[in-house]
């Protein structure tokens, strides 16, 4: 687990990939929403797009409102609230 991002509105965790549980075989990542308070896992074939899209957001040396509202494309998906974190 490896946080790679953090900001005031978002946090972003990385799950390194674990071939023995399914939801890892790719690697995975928690978004979750600071304000409001819900968060999602996204694993698998997401998690391979969602990668490649962040490398090359981080190709255009983006600022902090270029990631917040890259992120911000998550927030339809994000039903989990968060109870603790």
């Amino acid at each position: 687990m490896n946080l790679i991002y953090n900001s005031e509105q978002y946090s972003v965790v990385e799950f390194g990939i674990d071939d023995q549980r399914d939801a890892l075989r790719s690697g995975g990542y928690e978004i979750v929403d600071k304000p409001g308070k819900r968060e999602i896992f996204i694993g698998g074939i997401l998690a391979e797009a969602f990668r490649k899209n962040v490398e090359d957001l981080i190709a255009t040396e983006p600022s902090v409102e270029d990631i917040d509202d890259f992120l911000a494309i998550y927030d339809v998906l994000m039903s989990q609230p968060v109870i603790l974190h």
